[in-house]
């Protein structure tokens, strides 16, 4: 009986399995060498795609033996911790034709290099040529000119999105019904030919989910126990555009080219921010600037001369410790998500490196109130000089930023003065947004011409609100003038908002920035009675003191009176959900509005 010995490269692209159904293989026996499954359970436990297909096919290869009367087994001592770090020099591989040497038998492989070593040895080898599609895919068909995206759900029809950014409908391609199978190969697919001819690379690969860059489509694959089901989604540039074919004009240009170091480019998905990063990069590259890119995943279409970097280590802060060797002019970070992603883009632009960066914002603000929080303040105006949102492939919207210290617009006190950033309509340099800090919060204000009148009600009554209310939850609150309020509070709070000898009423005066006068409130009816909120069927209770019973009581939202009921057995005020009140009432609990309960004499 022949005896075959099989490495990992041919039970992964399946040639085992094809030459037993085919009939190739019989009367034989099948040895699997036992560091050949320990590299697979390797890789898979890594969450690395090529783990979890290594493993179906040894399944495979068993159901198939067990019906052909073919043995199968598997022999080998399994790999120590020196073979495993020796394993890129090839001692696993050694490992596996000395299995061979030893059995007398041939040995199976789709490795050009390891058939090369054994034949040198003197091993009877059977090298099988991979006969992997590599043009022509079947995702491929899918697509055309105008299609920037296609979407393979399993139980689905499949759907591609056909137009161009901003302007794209969603069509249903054919009437079939995608099923896993079909899915999964079409996956095996993209894989096979990104391992033979190396124009894919593994940009992602967790359990559940697989992001693969094969030549210039992205492909995200995700399912069990990540999705639901089987769902492929690749997205493919429909245009690569030059700076010159968008509609810019001489000022920003010269900014590009002259002043802007700090970049922010923004939009929603699908908007074309990286199409708009690409351009701005090969515009630098063609400048003579050396260029380089951070993504993950790899799919900017940018020129041959800019180098693109992904994860190091799994981190960019381990790719920006190597960028800052390399000394790049500029280098366009695409897709800032995570907190760290901002710190590596702040330490970068600090370290001297002109930055570009793409990230998600449905406005051109909200993409300046991302950094917020994320690095200080006082900081952002030294990162970030340029923004810039796009919208439907075009530039819609460019913001410059400047640190100054001043009065903010609408508040008069010189003594209110504090480092402002100003937020610039970058063409005619008006007064869009003004972010500073206000008390302990970070504050950003939008500036009209009805805002400048009114610094102080712009801003102040939320703050002042929040601030007052840790006293009396239910104080009130008048704005006199842009640096004057009066609060009116319980007489039994007032001790306590004043402070001895007048401490902590002077102390929220200058941390508010401005000066409170405290009065009794008028009309106070009675203190708050403690109560519970709670849930029966389609009845809401609110449950006092048990010795209440009996006593009617006002139920208030804020300072406006809700209803008037008693208090029944054991405590409780019971009234409908699908009441007006009821209604209110739950509205308040859920968004924390203030609720209150007071005893009528």
């Amino acid at each position: 009986m022949e005896k075959i010995v099989v490495d990992t490269s041919i039970i992964i692209d399946g040639e085992i399995t094809k030459l037993i159904e085919s009939g190739s293989l019989k009367n034989c026996e099948i040895i699997i060498p036992v560091a050949v499954l320990d590299e697979l359970q390797s890789q898979a436990s890594q969450s690395k795609e090529y783990g979890f297909v290594g493993l179906g096919e040894i399944k495979k290869i068993r159901e198939l033996c067990e019906k052909n009367n073919i043995t199968l087994s598997f022999e080998g001592q399994r790999p120590s911790m020196d073979d495993i770090k020796l394993a890129s020099h090839g001692r696993i591989d050694a490992i596996i034709k000395d299995i061979a040497k030893k059995n007398g038998a041939t040995f199976y492989t789709a490795d050009y290099v390891q058939a090369l070593v054994a034949q040198a040895e003197g091993v009877k080898t059977n090298y099988s040529k991979p006969d992997v599609k590599t043009t022509g895919l079947e995702f491929e068909r899918f697509f055309d000119p105008q299609t920037m995206s296609i979407h393979l759900k399993e139980g689905t029809k499949p759907m591609a999105k056909r137009g161009k950014p901003g302007a794209f409908t969603l069509i249903e391609l054919e009437d079939k019904i995608l099923t896993r199978d079909y899915l999964s190969g079409i996956t095996t697919q993209i894989l096979e030919a990104s391992r033979i001819n190396r124009s894919g690379e593994i940009e992602i690969s967790k359990p559940g989910a697989l992001v693969i860059q094969f030549k210039d489509y992205r492909t995200t694959i995700t399912h069990p126990p990540f999705s639901g089901s089987y769902e492929i989604t690749i997205t493919h540039p429909i245009v690569k555009l030059s700076l010159e074919q968008y509609d810019i004009s001489e000022k920003l240009m010269t900014r590009f080219s002259e002043k802007a170091e700090g970049i922010l480019i923004s939009g929603s998905p699908g908007s074309g921010k990286s199409t708009f990063a690409s351009s701005l990069a090969d515009f630098y590259s063609k400048k003579g600037k050396i260029v380089k890119t951070l993504e993950s995943p790899r799919d900017l279409q940018v020129d041959d001369k800019i180098t693109q970097y992904t994860h190091l280590d799994g981190s960019f802060e381990n790719s920006a410790d190597i960028l800052l060797l390399v000394r790049p002019d500029y280098t366009i970070f695409d897709e800032i998500r995570r907190f760290q992603d901002f710190r590596v883009f702040a330490d970068l632009r600090l370290a001297g490196v002109g930055m570009v960066g793409v990230v998600h914002a449905s406005a051109p603000l909200d993409a300046i109130q991302r950094f917020i929080g994320k690095v200080e303040l006082g900081m952002i105006p030294h990162i970030l000089d340029t923004v810039v949102f796009v919208k439907a492939g075009n530039i819609a919207q460019v913001y410059e930023l400047e640190f100054k210290v001043k009065v903010p617009t609408g508040m008069t006190e010189q003594d209110l003065a504090r480092p402002v950033i100003e937020v610039r309509n970058f063409e005619n340099h008006s007064l869009e947004y003004e972010i500073y800090t206000y008390g302990e919060e970070n504050i950003v204000i939008p500036i009209s011409k009805e805002a400048k009148s009114g610094g102080i009600e712009r801003l102040a009554e939320s703050k002042i609100r929040e601030t007052i209310r840790r006293f009396d939850s239910d104080a009130e609150i008048e704005i006199l003038s842009n640096n004057s309020i009066r609060v009116r509070v319980d007489k039994d709070v007032m001790p306590s908002i004043i402070g001895r000898g007048g401490s902590t009423i002077n102390d929220l005066e200058k941390d508010l920035g401005v000066h409170i006068d405290v009065e009794p409130k008028e009309g106070t009816t009675g203190k708050s009675e403690w109560f519970e909120l709670s849930e029966s069927g389609n009845n809401l209770i609110l449950e006092v003191d048990n010795n209440k019973t009996g006593m009617s009581v006002d139920i208030y939202i804020k300072d406006k009176l809700v209803m008037s009921s008693y208090v029944g057995k054991k405590g409780r005020i019971i009234l409908s959900k699908k009441s007006d009140a009821g209604k209110r009432i739950m509205k308040a609990a859920m968004s924390k509005e203030d609720l209150r309960i007071i005893l009528r004499d």
